[in-house]
């Protein structure tokens, strides 16, 4: 098989992204936002119209929705208000599928109100 030379030129490391609020309300600093099949983290105030920076990779705190326990390194997804480790919402019909948002930096208890979700990047 002949080999193609496909060049790349190298852009940013990508641990932030520039993000567009196409949204009517600012989104405040530090605030989960879903991007596709992923989350990031706001880097600031983010105004409607304008583009900001969002954070999609690091080890951030977030609130957890999900009401079992999360071992370290168990696969985490954003459920619109917060972290869980279940995949949708269990719906039996037309389930919503939630955001996978990375995994457990550190374990948490059933009781806690937080995780460390490590992004994937």
């Amino acid at each position: 098989m002949a080999t193609t030379n496909v060049t790349a030129e190298y852009v940013q490391r990508g641990e932030a992204l520039d993000y567009k609020n196409s949204g009517t309300k600012t989104i405040p600093c530090d605030t989960v936002v879903a991007v596709g099949g992923r989350i990031g983290v706001t880097g600031g105030e983010i105004k409607p119209g304008e583009i900001g920076s969002l954070h999609m990779a690091g080890v951030f705190k977030i609130p957890k929705t999900g009401t079992d326990a999360i071992e370290m390194g168990a696969a985490v997804y954003f459920d619109g208000a917060g972290i869980t480790d279940a995949e949708s919402d269990g719906a039996e019909s037309n389930p919503t599928a939630y955001t996978p948002a990375g995994y457990a930096a550190a374990p948490a208890l059933a009781a806690d109100d937080t995780v460390l979700v490590k992004l994937p990047g």
